[in-house]
């Protein structure tokens, strides 16, 4: 409980601002939810959540149940920053919150689709597109609930819960994880990584996102046998007898306990020199191996095919008086993506509102910019099996 402290209760001097809304949340007469509590249900509530079940980890379509989706990486993330913030006596109500939020701005395919859209967002719109920074803007304005008079509403959440998606960067190589003092606009970010998390649950967060990935990467790619040739290397890394089997969870716990033996207020959130070196090692051995192999680079070359196509179709679209009568001549040749595009964007655009609509319009269809990265978040939120389904139906007759 060497954290207690510091955990983000109602004793700790930020936490006014932690459990800050843009607007007030529609309340009711029985809650008996914490602020926290109410964010993790308004997350596993929204469709965004509920495809990242069908959206690439790394492996792509996978014929194996037992491979890791998007989703099972949240679980396990969730898991993970649960015995961390509970040992070390933070708030776990938040990092469950933050956890289970922090990939919802995932693009279907993985990191290349990330990639792919970041390259059309760069050329189109002159920004680029990253999964923390989408995640953000999903929660903010994309994703809606319908609140107790069944008015559509964005998720509302609060600011600690926003910034521990927006700040979880787990990619980058850093030890002695502290969080920031400042509770900053979120607007501010410009690139991953740039701030820290605000609170030490989005710390413990962020260093679990990297926990997660590592070692059930490697696992998934032991099953699939795409490791074979360097199971020796990796024993030795890992300081396995040849003996004994390579086993995921006792490396995912060793990580946990020297994260939280080795880690204080004073030192920030750190492992051991030595846990540390090992953690990099596996992550070098990770890029160059599993997410660099041979075998996944196909794949990537039928995401740009997919991705490209669906968004070129659809911004052909574009007129800023007459996109109902593009969007209607189509129909009949692409009726699956146009009445599903048609039926997402109404919710955005100045154009006209869906029923009960009452988030905020963010989409000015006088401006071809904000049309255009409409395209994106569209593309953003598709499952895997969806996007593939639109181009089959594009190419298809």
């Amino acid at each position: 409980m060497k954290f207690e402290t510091v955990a983000m209760t109602e004793k700790n001097p930020k936490w006014s601002n932690a459990i800050k809304r843009e607007k007030e949340l529609y309340s009711r007469n029985n809650e008996i939810r914490t602020d926290f509590e109410r964010d993790y249900t308004r997350v596993i509530n929204c469709n965004a959540y509920r495809r990242l079940k069908h959206k690439t980890q790394v492996f792509f379509s996978p014929e194996s149940d037992h491979i890791c989706t998007r989703i099972e990486h949240v679980a396990h993330v969730e898991s993970i920053s649960y015995t961390i913030a509970k040992y070390l006596g933070l708030n776990t109500e938040l990092t469950k919150a933050i956890a289970t939020a922090h990939d919802i701005g995932h693009s279907p395919f993985g990191h290349e689709g990330e990639r792919i859209l970041s390259e059309i967002s760069k050329r189109d719109i002159g920004d680029t597109f990253w999964h923390e920074k989408n995640g953000l803007e999903i929660v903010d304005k994309i994703e809606l609930l319908k609140d107790n008079l069944e008015n559509k509403q964005n998720l509302n959440l609060t600011y600690a819960v926003r910034d521990g998606i927006i700040s979880h960067c787990g990619e980058i190589d850093e030890n002695n994880l502290k969080p920031r003092e400042e509770a900053i606009n979120l607007t501010e970010y410009i690139f991953p990584n740039q701030f820290k998390p605000y609170t030490w649950e989005g710390c413990v967060v962020k260093i679990a996102d990297k926990i997660s990935y590592l070692g059930r990467d490697m696992e998934d790619a032991i099953r699939l046998e795409i490791l074979d040739k360097h199971l020796e290397e990796l024993r030795q890394m890992l300081g396995i007898d040849e003996r004994e089997p390579i086993n995921n969870t006792i490396f995912i716990n060793n990580m946990i306990y020297d994260l939280c033996e080795n880690s204080s207020i004073e030192k920030g959130l750190c492992f051991s020199d030595e846990m540390y070196n090992k953690i990099n090692s596996i992550k070098l051995f990770n890029y160059k191996y599993i997410y660099k192999a041979d075998i996944i680079k196909p794949s990537i070359e039928y995401f740009k095919l997919i991705i490209n196509q669906i968004y070129e179709t659809l911004k052909k679209l574009y007129d800023d008086n007459n996109i109902y009568i593009n969007i209607n001549r189509l129909k009949k040749y692409y009726p699956k993506l146009m009445n599903s595009f048609e039926e997402w964007i109404s919710n955005y655009w100045n154009l006209s509102r869906a029923d009960k609509c009452k988030n905020d319009i963010i989409i000015n269809m006088k401006n071809e910019k904000d049309y255009y990265k409409a395209i994106i978040y569209y593309i953003s939120g598709m499952t895997d099996n969806f996007a593939i389904d639109i181009y089959n139906e594009i190419i298809g007759f």
